[in-house]
């Protein structure tokens, strides 16, 4: 008889067997449709060996309902989807549904109907009309998608359907994309440039599993080095993946693809409509998708026939996912390589410290490029001591810098300050009775926006408008902002330096690729004087006339006592240093500090990112930290408080005694209150010998929890709120 056992995409059920019916065809990987009770959920094949459950006699065993209209998950993917659950102690379920990520691209071949402008008006012009043309001029998608983009309900756009003003357009949800052309342009390499190519190119066409750590300095040609392997990989008709931490670059990215391969690449991306996911999925399943270029969920995309992976800017915090499977999109590129025996390139001008381990013990080839692209020099950079250069009262900005800007400006040159804060202050306050303005769902302050007039959390999206009055003691004008964001710092530009054009480039102003595309449009016809920016700015953007980077706060990352902090500062601002100076105009970096003696804020103005990198290194192994030892999070969380607590101290009795594994909580997390669930949280650090994932598994499953609390675990914290 036959039979199979199926992950079904709900982790509280386990593994389940089902009869296969005469005349229907399964393999391992196919994904299925599976009866559960009167409902049918979604399942995907599983070799049986390898998903212990129990048993069922033949007689009860139901039958499938269907084999969905799409191929097979390949077994390397299921091998990652294995490999990921048991790393990171997540349910197989909740991992393997990121590999089934377009619900619609699981229907087959399909159909739609999509809008878009006649040109036409309609017969009464309201203000919502009116409003909504103007938004989706250039746009075509669904009615739904349509309102969203418009900001108006449904309603409205189909009474424009009827008015003629839109018209309907049948599209083949699964038309092919344009091909990319390996030999479409010819580029010229640096010697350094064209060595390195070579190499990754011979590894592409080995087909085997090799980790390639490309360190290059900002400006040297990553991007152009690795398109000569992506081009390899196309002429043997392979895919790629390349892997952009923020889709804000994307934009930057697509321009130079297109100019070496003739063709936009796939992309794959939050921001995606639900049409296009579903075109770029099937693309993708069926290997007529050449090169993908996504955010970290791409890793887990049906690839058929993959040959090269590509981490760009890999040491950057926003490949580790934070909620739901706590991934670190680097770490699972690497092992999906391994299980497609393909090469994979980590890129980066400041790799993570556990990348340069890993070189160092020989299991990554670390490949240099020392120099900038073209004869370009690296900028020079000097620090401003705060403490000796004080801003005028009332201003954040050192006259020394302020200065520097006003020369560019005399010379039509740009300059760029960067501060990682959005908003125009982190906190506000009365002054009249001290209220403070806090997030009614987070332990954290409400950020004041300006632009939108409004107060906001980062942590969870909770608004409320600036109000005119203090909400404690209704005293008018009383309101203080404390401390900078890059809204502020805007604004002192715009009062110190008045003819000066200012552009914001922060996740508020550049939340999608159209936007940053117009963002780099101005900066590169020269319409933008200063541009004020948050760590979306540090990376990936070329502007040849930007000859001055200001950092205002370089001390503000190495608050909170976080594992990575000096790291991290460094990665930043030497990244952000790097828009300096790159085309034949030289480069100057000014660091603003209360610290200058500090390490990191050293090696920085010396530009020693060796001795950075070695004292750290140091300070990581004698605190057993990674690269030289585990760290994990366990955080218990509930609405109650109570509850929470009382959960925490539970699981805490059952802590395991293991040997070269320290376990320290519970204890508040310092953010003990986000998005209106109260938190504890247990830190474990161990020795890289200990199994680690085990006596988490083993320890958590001695203690049951109420209904209402949720136990959450990261291996490899990055953030420890």
């Amino acid at each position: 008889m036959n039979r199979v056992r199926c992950l079904v995409l709900n982790a509280a059920l386990g593994p389940l067997d089902y009869k296969v019916p005469e005349g229907m065809a399964v393999e391992p990987g196919a994904v299925v449709e599976c009866p559960l009770g009167p409902r049918t959920v979604i399942g995907i094949v599983w070799e049986a060996e390898r998903l212990p459950g129990t048993e069922v006699p033949a007689e009860k065993l139901r039958n499938l309902r269907g084999v969905l209209p799409v191929p097979p998950l390949s077994a390397p993917l299921r091998r990652l989807i294995e490999w990921t659950a048991d790393y990171y102690v997540a349910s197989l379920a909740s991992v393997a549904r990121m590999a089934l990520s377009s619900g619609g691209a699981l229907k087959g071949p399909a159909t739609m109907t999509e809008y878009r402008l006649t040109g036409g008006m309609p017969e009464r012009l309201t203000p919502q009309r009116l409003a909504a043309m103007e938004a989706l001029e250039g746009e075509q998608a669904n009615i739904r998608e349509l309102a969203g983009l418009a900001g108006v309900s449904e309603g409205v756009l189909r009474g424009l359907v009827n008015q003629g003003v839109l018209e309907p357009i049948e599209v083949d949800c699964d038309r092919p994309y344009d091909q990319a052309r390996p030999d479409f342009t010819h580029v010229d390499l640096s010697p350094e440039q064209a060595e390195a190519s070579a190499t990754l190119a011979e590894a592409v066409r080995k087909a085997e599993f090799a980790p390639f750590l490309l360190d290059g300095v900002t400006g040297s040609g990553k991007t152009e080095t690795y398109f000569e392997p992506v081009a390899e990989a196309l002429r043997m008709g392979r895919q790629v993946l390349v892997l952009l931490p923020e889709i804000a670059l994307t934009e930057n990215f697509l321009h130079r693809f297109e100019e070496r391969f003739g063709a936009a690449p796939v992309l794959w991306h939050s921001s995606l409509k639900a049409t296009e996911r579903r075109r770029a999925y099937r693309a993708v399943a069926y290997g007529t998708a050449q090169v993908v270029v996504g955010a970290r969920s791409a890793l887990f995309l049906p690839f058929r026939k993959l040959g090269l992976i590509v981490v760009d800017e890999a040491h950057e915090v926003s490949f580790k996912q934070e909620d739901g499977v706590r991934y670190n999109a680097r770490d699972v590129a690497v092992m999906r390589a391994h299980f497609e025996q393909v090469p994979v390139i980590l890129a980066s001008a400041t790799p993570a410290l556990e990348s340069l381990q890993m070189a160092e013990s020989g299991i990554y080839t670390k490949i240099d490029l020392p120099s900038r692209f073209g004869g370009a020099e690296l900028p020079s950079i000097d620090t401003i001591d705060l403490t000796q250069e004080k801003p005028p009262h009332g201003m954040w900005l050192a006259q020394r810098l302020v200065d520097g800007i006003e020369e560019r400006l005399a010379r039509g040159e740009q300059s760029l300050l960067f501060l990682n804060r959005r908003g125009y202050a982190p906190l506000t306050l009365c002054r009249n009775c001290g209220f403070r303005f806090q997030c009614p769902n987070c332990s954290a302050w409400l950020v004041e926006h300006r632009f939108s007039r409004r107060l906001a959390c980062h942590h969870c999206g909770h608004e409320t408008p600036s109000p005119e009055v203090c909400p404690e003691c209704s005293e008018p004008d009383c309101l203080v902002a404390c401390g900078p964001g890059v809204e502020r710092i805007a604004d002192e530009i715009a009062q110190r330096l008045t003819e000066a054009r200012v552009f914001v480039a922060t996740s508020d102003t550049l939340n999608s690729p159209g936007r940053a595309a117009e963002f780099i449009a101005l900066v590169e016809a020269g319409e933008v004087d200063v541009i004020v920016g948050t760590q979306l700015v540090t990376k990936g953007f070329h502007f040849p006339e930007l000859t001055l980077v200001g950092v205002v706060d370089a001390d503000l990352g190495l608050e909170g006592g976080d594992l990575r902090a000096g790291e991290r500062t460094y990665q930043q601002v030497a990244q952000v240093a790097g828009r300096a100076g790159r085309g034949s105009k030289p480069g100057e970096v000014l660091i603003q500090t209360r610290h200058p003696e500090a390490a990191v804020i050293a090696a920085l103005a010396a530009g020693d990112r060796d001795a950075f990198y070695a004292v750290e290194t140091e300070g990581r192994r004698h605190a057993g930290a990674p690269p030289f030892g585990r760290w994990a999070a366990i955080i218990i969380s509930s609405e109650d408080d109570a509850e929470a607590r009382e959960a925490a101290n539970r699981l805490g009795a059952f802590r395991p005694q293991v040997e070269d594994c320290q376990i320290l909580g519970p204890a508040p997390a310092p953010m003990a209150l986000l998005r209106g669930r109260y938190r504890y949280r247990f830190l474990i650090n161990a020795r890289r010998s200990v199994q680690l994932q085990d006596v988490i598994r083993d320890w958590l499953g001695q203690v049951d929890h109420p209904p209402g609390v949720r136990v959450a675990v990261d291996v490899d914290p990055y953030s420890f709120v």
